[in-house]
């Protein structure tokens, strides 16, 4: 875990810290497109995730552009609110107005897929990240293996509660595929301990507060729930919880470790995170598409992605490589010896 976790600060520093490139790199023989607009279709433009991909897409465009010489830009098309009807026209609307690649992630791969597979039949390729449309002619995949994201995050829990108790499954929009997949992967876990049972899996709008909400609201029903395995981070963006839950009843694990999650980490809600590198899902995506349109190189159909477990332990090492990356984190954490 500490050598995964020094690799990836290493290279966010790196990429993070690079502004400029040498004369020799940016004269680099480019084979294909001198100039690449890129529409980026999150699900959501209001969860903090896919902000910080954004500014990993970004960062991307403009390091790419130095070192090869090529004007790479971003063009950000994210819906405020998960909307898989809504990413299609966007794409349709991206398409027409000459974008010459789309980067989606896809809140509902049955809505996108005609919008994806139309834009490939009309020469703009499409590449997915952290929520994939298997079906369609998406090019390429960036993100986690999402069924074993969901055992690694029961796995954890399980240390958390010793192998025993009731938990429950916050599982964000019931439509999108890779959060299906993490909840497949904690059943399937979760059946490897004879003393854990499966309350229930709970859906919910994808917000903090609307997340949050449904926490509070199967607490009650439920007031025997001894932990929560989050497939995604949405409730911890909020402060609600952190009075709502008492670490002495209630552990949580969940996927993701942005700023505003890690004082759960500290007051032992949440004993582990584990956190997507989510800026390099703006990042490693450009690249990826960069090297395909601009570079003339193959590009893996899927491309994995590490998560990285956050607890106490390197909580400090997780804060500095978050300010890195370009968000705002409490000074608290930063100076953390670790």
């Amino acid at each position: 875990m500490k050598k995964l976790l020094t690799g990836i600060l290493a290279a966010g520093m790196l990429a993070w810290a690079t502004g400029a490139f040498s004369e020799d790199a940016k004269k680099a023989d480019v084979p294909g497109k001198k100039k690449l607009s890129i529409a980026m279709v999150a699900k959501s433009s209001t969860n903090p995730v896919f902000l910080s991909a954004r500014t990993g897409a970004e960062a991307a465009a403009r390091d790419l552009s130095a070192k090869y010489g090529i004007d790479v830009k971003i063009d950000w098309r994210t819906p405020p609110t998960e909307d898989g009807q809504v990413q299609a026209q966007r794409i349709a609307q991206a398409v027409n107005e000459g974008a010459d690649a789309i980067l989606l992630s896809c809140s509902d791969a049955g809505k996108v897929n005609g919008a994806i597979n139309d834009a490939v039949g009309r020469g703009v390729p499409v590449m997915t990240f952290d929520s994939d449309a298997p079906q369609s002619k998406r090019f390429a995949m960036y993100g986690v293996d999402d069924v074993k994201a969901g055992e690694q995050l029961m796995a954890e829990l399980a240390k958390q509660i010793d192998g025993k108790g009731k938990v429950a499954i916050l599982a964000g929009n019931q439509n999108a595929p890779n959060l299906k997949k993490r909840c497949e992967g904690v059943i399937k876990e979760a059946k490897k301990y004879p003393g854990i049972t499966i309350v229930g899996t709970f859906n919910h709008v994808e917000t903090p507060q609307d997340a949050a909400a449904e926490v509070v609201r199967v607490m009650n029903a439920y007031p025997d729930i001894t932990a929560w395995a989050m497939v995604g981070g949405w409730p911890l963006f909020t402060k609600t919880l952190l009075a709502d839950l008492n670490p002495d009843k209630v552990k949580v694990a969940a996927i993701d470790a942005l700023p505003a999650q890690l004082p759960y980490i500290e007051k032992g809600i949440a004993p582990i995170l584990l956190a997507q590198p989510t800026y390099n899902w703006g990042y490693v995506s450009v690249e990826k598409i960069v090297d395909r349109m601009c570079l003339n190189k193959e590009v893996p159909v899927m491309n994995d992605m590490q998560l990285v477990p956050v607890t106490k332990d390197n909580l400090g090492t997780w804060a500095r490589q978050l300010k890195a990356w370009g968000m705002d984190v409490q000074e608290e954490y930063l100076k953390l010896e670790k």
